[in-house]
């Protein structure tokens, strides 16, 4: 069994390691890109059956850069709260910089 993480916050670092590679990095943050565009296009559509995109699109990429390109497995198979949220801060922490893509 893997570790067990008291919180995000111990989490976080591990999930970064996880994703090394650059290419995984820009492959989680297309599929996360992706996952906004079909909500907003959702929304503005009122056409919710384009919903069931989001996780293909999300994981999809994520799962191609970690099969491929990060050769590991990926974090949402054991800790899938925590890898989730991971996705969205290290989207936000690209964004901002302090995560090189």
């Amino acid at each position: 069994m893997g570790k067990k993480f008291s919180s995000f916050a111990e989490f976080y670092p591990f999930y970064l390691a996880e994703h090394s590679n650059r290419t995984c990095r820009k492959l989680h943050f297309i599929g996360t890109w992706l996952v906004v565009a079909v909500l907003a296009f959702s929304f503005v559509r009122n056409e919710p059956i384009w919903l069931w995109l989001m996780p293909v699109v999300g994981y999809g990429f994520a799962w191609v850069g970690h099969f491929f390109f990060e050769h590991n497995k990926p974090a949402t198979f054991k800790y899938p709260f925590y890898s989730l949220a991971g996705d969205w801060v290290m989207w936000k922490d690209i964004m901002m910089g302090k995560v090189k893509l």
